[in-house]
């Protein structure tokens, strides 16, 4: 990684040492008597859990689930302290943080923005939660992260794809080490190119919210830039349960790709009623009929089960990789619930050990504090190899999977298999990239 690509923002700094992950910041420390909601008073500290218990996306928000209560488990010295044991940060020791227990709390965003508010507030408030973490949704996200911004606690985004969220959206309270729609495109795109050529024409079905929007924008241009043409772009609201009314145009549109800009059970029924409706079997312009899935995940390949075969998409983390923190990982997971965790469930378990070890770095819970102490935070050993949290706006930056539906895969949780890692350098882009425009980062806010 250039220091060029990567410079950090120039008001809070750390005196980085990148291999060994030990920033420590400048400004905080133990002592620190600064002012900031939710302090603890030593009898222990409670993190907020708010995920998809029900809705489109509720696969997602259990596996979620899961890892948030076998992170805890490990900071509180449980199990076998899983990825703790291979970060390259060595501040966690199994006594929670900062000699505090911790503790959670849990909430049901039911992939709804207002709900997720709602819930996020109650936990802060109510619970005294000094972070909030989770979300299946980018609408979802984006909400949260403001109420967190506003309310002065940290907020540790969980499985949010849109540009949206570390681009117009971002906030100095916000944190992103989830990919988003522009890595995907620029993971995806060559490897489209080299499967399927550079004369094809794009169909776009797309869920009507921020992130669909962001990963229509993204994919739509990488493949535009290579030469393929886009026919239509058609918008799909997120209750959509069958895609039928939605599919029935593609078969006279001209298109012999189609793009699927859906997640989570959204994209299992319309690549459901897309197979249905034979767009598999066609030849449309001498080509035989692809679709493409910009984002893929083990449990949606799981709830399209045959469907999936052969089908390309990208992905932030796969449980099959074979460096020590993924197996380190799917091991202590494994245990656990008795299979396999998805990238949800690696994502917010990552977060969730992120925000310990900032805590344990700065040495407060103050969140202007925590903020320096990822803010151009360098780390391996988590599963997605080096990776560093930007200071310019809070997005994790690493290397992408390419994946596709597997064709004879060995059992039920063998449903993908990666085809490419994009090192993070085809992936990265400026801090002012035209699709991540607008809005400003802003400044902490301690709450208090």
């Amino acid at each position: 990684m250039s220091n060029s690509k990567f410079t950090r923002r120039g008001l809070l700094r750390t005196s980085a040492v990148a291999g060994a992950g030990l920033a420590v910041p400048t400004i905080f420390g133990a002592s620190s008597a600064s002012a900031y909601v939710n302090e603890p008073d030593g009898s222990g500290v409670t993190l907020g859990f708010n995920v998809p218990q029900s809705g489109p996306y509720a696969d997602e928000g259990a596996d979620e689930l899961r890892a948030y209560e076998l992170a805890v488990e490990h900071l509180n010295g449980g199990g076998d302290g899983g990825m703790i044991n291979t970060f390259s940060s060595k501040t966690l020791d199994g006594t929670g943080i900062l000699g505090n227990k911790v503790n959670f709390v849990t909430g049901d965003t039911q992939t709804k923005s207002d709900a997720a508010r709602a819930s996020a507030k109650s936990m802060i408030e109510k619970d005294g939660a000094v972070m909030i973490t989770g979300g299946s949704s980018s609408g979802v996200a984006i909400a949260v992260q403001d109420l967190c911004q506003s309310a002065g606690v940290i907020f540790m985004a969980g499985l949010t794809h849109s540009n949206d969220t570390t681009g117009k959206d971002k906030k100095a309270n916000g944190f992103r080490h989830f990919f988003n729609a522009y890595m995907s495109a620029a993971a995806l795109a060559p490897v489209l190119e080299k499967m399927y050529g550079k004369d094809r024409v794009a169909y776009h079905l797309t869920a009507d919210y921020s992130w669909g929007w962001t990963q229509e924008e993204s994919i739509a241009a990488a493949t535009e830039a290579m030469g393929w043409q886009t026919v239509n772009k058609v918008r799909t609201p997120l209750a959509s349960t069958d895609f039928s009314s939605y599919i029935a145009p593609v078969l006279n549109s001209g298109a012999d790709v189609l793009v699927l800009n859906h997640y989570g059970g959204n994209m299992v029924n319309s690549l459901t009623n897309a197979v249905q409706f034979g767009l598999r079997e066609k030849q449309v312009n001498g080509k035989n009929f692809e679709i493409v899935v910009p984002l893929y995940s083990r449990l949606m390949a799981r709830g399209a089960g045959e469907n999936v075969k052969g089908i390309f998409g990208s992905t932030n983390w796969h449980w099959s990789l074979q460096d020590e923190g993924s197996q380190a990982f799917v091991r202590s997971f494994g245990a656990k619930y008795g299979f396999p965790p998805s990238q949800a469930a690696h994502t917010v378990y990552c977060q969730t050990l992120l925000y310990a070890d900032a805590a344990q770095r700065a040495g407060t819970f103050n969140p202007c504090g925590i903020v320096e102490a990822l803010e151009g935070f360098e780390f391996d050993g988590l599963g997605n190899g080096k990776t560093l949290y930007r200071a310019e706006d809070h997005q994790c930056f690493k290397d992408v999977l390419v994946v596709k539906g597997k064709e004879n895969p060995e059992n039920e949780f063998d449903l993908l298999e990666i085809v490419e890692v994009t090192p993070v350098e085809q992936v990265t882009y400026a801090p002012d990239h035209p699709m991540f425009a607008g809005g400003a980062l802003g400044a902490c806010n301690p709450g208090a």
